[in-house]
């Protein structure tokens, strides 16, 4: 590369950037002999200080969007998006800040700040830098989606890096070479990736999708950061996130022990400098287009077309003290997205639809407001339960529109708990069965068999079996698989708890495990679904907490909350403790970072697993994907045209229709695998 190519370092003063000086330096020297020029150049580069240039500033006169990554493609301009330029600025080799943390909702730009701290460094700051993603995989879309076209659209980084189809260019899907440095991408899933190299500059994107160990070898960000030990106060960590849970999120930790800085912007009537907030976005009831913002100084709405100016004219103010003088923190909410991104009143719509899902909730608080959910894991207190009991007219009260069952395996017994559940996951508990025995009894096994074929009564008069069981293989494995094994697969489920939150579905599988049966082993004997509970756990304490409608709102027809379980007049003391018996807890390692699980507060909590299992089986048989058409399919047969028994009189079982069966014949392109009681 020429030294004509390469753009002029602003730092007057310094006599390496004058070339004429550089003869004193020289003199004496033999120079004679080819190469000697390039030699020079490579000396004169190489003892440059670094420019006396920031990140936005390159950004704005080199970066160039690609329609291929971007909705506003051509030339990058960091007055659309303000906010951006102190923290791409704090990555440039004059700020003093080692480590810079950005807690942010999604689609703010973040990234965009990042790909332009790449560009830079490539251009004016060369160095080894490490980009790590949450998966190896992910390291290779970023690549192709994103490092590509910021390389290929930008002439000044196009000349730098060599096209990947040349001979020895140094480039690669997961490697760019430039002169002076290297750029390696690699996922924090990857140990290898991680220690490969030392480097000056590390970007961390989404560090709370990363997993909690790097192939079992320790946490990827003490690994990744670890590469920069040699290049002491010269190095920079950008670390980017969207927030997860309270007390897991990696960004709400280095957020809270950093300086804090929000974004204060000026109200237009009264110049009020004030950081947004979702609580002071007001719109009139049902009507999310009258969405504005509640100004702190006046209380005048502030209308969105307002925002622009705003942005333009706002700043970052440090609002903690940072525990480490070398880093600081940035947060940022979807409020602050430009006009034409993510609009006041598409916020407030989406708030509005999250509205009676905790999972929506979460997505939203984290996605919208860039902060982290809190998993409230707080037991509700067994007496105010025992006070909510209800009597049923029937075994099975009237929204109860199929049965699952948990059944846990102890020692001397098995203990099953059947629960009725219908629209929103309302539920009942409908019996409670305590098998005596344990897993080395036959009879145990027998009666648990039997209770497969039993049904119970509905207030509509009808009868209905149990859609699945559930059955957890925790204790005596072998014998539980052999069981689950001779019963088959559409009435019975055995199950394997697993502990965490950050799992992609709370109940996965089923995969085919190993079975022993009289001492003979059995491949793929079995079919085992792997149950988050924590994730189970902590739903079932959301719905314990909450609140009945009153008497004036049933009066008017308020139907009890999504969700809302009911628990008969017989269940006991014992019962409602076990329920209740365990707590949601922070466990912290030798370096700070959480981790949460449930602890026994006590040594029976048998209700609660049973309830899980049962809540399992629930997924299972797809009641958190059923449509409108199948809950209307349920509701019609658990009300079919039966007579009521008279009083005393054992119901029989009545002829098809019957609840929980489905008479008519399923429609083409019905999705949702059923059991075969529901064929």
């Amino acid at each position: 590369m020429s030294e004509s190519s390469s753009t002029p370092w602003p730092t007057s003063g310094s006599r390496l950037n004058d070339e004429e000086n550089t003869s004193d330096l020289t003199e004496g020297l033999d120079l004679a002999f080819d190469g000697a020029e390039d030699i020079l150049r490579a000396w004169r580069r190489g003892m440059r200080p670094d420019p006396d240039l920031t990140v936005s500033e390159w950004a704005d006169k080199h970066r160039k969007l690609s329609s291929r990554a971007s909705a506003e493609p051509g030339q990058y301009r960091t007055a659309r998006t303000p906010y951006l330029r102190a923290i791409m600025d704090a990555l440039s080799p004059n700020h003093p800040a080692q480590r810079i943390s950005f807690m942010k909702a999604a689609q703010v730009g973040a990234t965009e700040a990042g790909n332009n701290w790449i560009g830079f460094v490539i251009h004016h700051a060369p160095g080894p830098m490490l980009a790590v993603l949450p998966t190896v995989e992910m390291a290779k879309r970023t690549s192709r989606g994103r490092i590509d076209p910021l390389i290929e659209d930008s002439p000044a980084l196009k000349e730098r890096v060599q096209p990947a189809r040349s001979r020895d260019a140094g480039n690669s899907m997961l490697s760019k070479e430039f002169p002076g440095g290297i750029l390696v991408l690699t996922g924090a899933n990857s140990a290898t990736g991680l220690r490969s190299m030392p480097a000056r500059y590390v970007f961390l994107d989404e560090v709370d999708a990363y997993p909690a160990s790097s192939d079992e070898e320790g946490d990827p960000v003490t690994l990744a950061e670890a590469r920069t030990t040699t290049f002491a106060h010269r190095r920079k960590v950008f670390m980017v996130s969207t927030p997860t849970i309270r007390g897991l999120s990696r960004i709400e930790r280095e957020f809270e022990a950093s300086d804090q800085r929000r974004y204060f912007v000026p109200c237009p009537h009264c110049d009020h400098m004030q950081w947004l907030q979702f609580e002071r976005l007001r719109w009139d009831k049902g009507r999310p287009e009258t969405a504005a913002y509640a100004c702190e100084g006046c209380e005048r709405p502030i209308a969105e077309h307002h925002k622009t100016d705003m942005l333009a004219r706002g700043e970052w103010r440090a609002t903690a003290t940072s525990a480490d003088p070398n880093a600081i923190g940035f947060h940022l909410s979807a409020l602050y997205s430009p006009i034409g991104w993510k609009s006041w009143e598409q916020i407030a719509r989406d708030w509005l639809a999250a509205q009676g899902s905790d999972e929506m909730l979460r997505a939203a608080r984290n996605t919208l407001l860039g902060e982290t959910w809190v998993e409230s894991g707080d037991a509700p207190e067994w007496r105010r339960l025992a006070d909510r009991r209800e009597a049923y007219a029937a075994q099975i009260p009237m929204g109860g529109l199929f049965l699952t069952a948990g059944a846990d395996v102890q020692k001397d017994r098995i203990e099953v708990d059947v629960w009725a559940w219908g629209r929103g996951l309302e539920s009942w508990l409908v019996d409670h069965i305590v098998i005596p025995g344990g897993p080395d009894d036959p009879a145990c096994w027998e009666r648990l068999t039997a209770l497969l074929g039993q049904t119970w009564q509905h207030e509509n008069g009808v009868v209905m079996p149990l859609a699945k069981l559930a059955i957890d293989t925790g204790y005596e494995t072998s014998a539980v698989y052999a069981w689950a094994r001779a019963q088959g697969i559409a009435q019975v489920a055995p199950v394997k708890g697993l502990e965490g939150f950050n799992r992609a579905t709370p109940v996965s599988g089923p995969t085919f495990v190993d079975a022993t049966v009289n001492g003979r082993k059995l491949k793929r004997g079995a079919r085992l679904w792997t149950v988050a509970t924590a994730t189970f756990k902590a739903e079932t304490y959301r719905y314990l907490r909450l609140e009945r409608p009153s008497d004036e709102d049933r009066a008017l027809g308020v139907p009890n909350p999504a969700g809302t379980i009911h628990l008969p007049d017989w269940t006991d003391s014992e019962w409602l403790k076990q329920l209740v018996a365990e707590q949601l807890v922070t466990i912290r390692d030798r370096r700070g970072y959480g981790r949460q699980e449930w602890q026994k507060m006590r040594e029976r909590n048998e209700a609660l697993d049973t309830r899980v299992y049962a809540r399992a089986a629930a997924w299972i048989l797809g009641a958190d994907r059923f449509d409108e058409r199948m809950w209307r399919q349920l509701e019609k047969q658990a009300g079919v045209e039966t007579a009521v028994p008279a009083q005393g009189a054992e119901p029989e079982k009545p002829t098809e229709p019957q609840a929980g069966r489905i008479a008519s014949p399923r429609r083409r392109g019905w999705k949702i695998s059923t059991p075969k009681y529901m064929e």
